[in-house]
């Protein structure tokens, strides 16, 4: 196979792995009713005048399935992360005792869950149309080699190329909506 075409193959491969990891990152932040540290994680703190990510001034853990529990460094600090978190409209509501706060995460309702379930079927979708955008885009630029010297039989068995790994990167975020939809249905 022609060489270009091989570079314009592995970028196509860089550029889809990156989609289906932004994907992933994105279901991550859609909660299922259970307490992850990674909740907070666009959380930021008013840390000495800075904005600073959470987990950079307190230790952020999970007690249970439905607690967590957040150790500022310094006690200072308690009521700036308190305000943080009643800030973020996550919804969730802190309990502070001087030394930690908890946060207790609802148990989610069939109603939350559905919509909840229909969110990931939206992040999922945006990350095929990221897929099939990138497919395109190679397909193009696969078709601009011909000017290149790549003969006509180099340019299809690259288009096939970028179609597998379509396919195949498109059925990784299926695979990802699938679990994460689990998630959110199992009570």
């Amino acid at each position: 196979m022609n060489e270009l075409i091989s570079l314009q193959l592995d970028d196509c491969k860089d550029s889809m792995t990156k989609a289906v990891s932004f994907t992933e990152s994105e279901l991550t932040k859609i909660r299922a009713g259970k307490a992850s540290p990674s909740m907070l994680d666009g959380i930021s703190v008013d840390y000495y005048g800075s904005q600073t990510p959470l987990a950079q001034v307190a230790n952020v853990n999970t007690t249970d399935a439905r607690t967590i529990v957040i150790q500022p460094w310094e006690k200072s600090l308690i009521n700036a992360i308190e305000k943080a978190i009643t800030d973020s409209n996550l919804g969730l509501n802190p309990q502070n005792d001087g030394i930690v706060i908890r946060l207790v995460v609802p148990i989610l309702t069939e109603e939350r869950r559905r919509d909840l379930v229909k969110k990931v079927k939206e992040e999922t979708e945006k990350g095929r149309i990221g897929i099939r955008n990138i497919r395109k885009d190679t397909n193009e630029s696969i078709k601009k080699l011909k000017n290149d010297g790549a003969s006509e039989d180099e340019i299809k068995a690259g288009e096939g190329e970028v179609q597998k790994l379509t396919d195949n990167f498109i059925a990784q975020i299926d695979k990802l909506s699938e679990l994460k939809e689990k998630d959110i249905m199992t009570v």
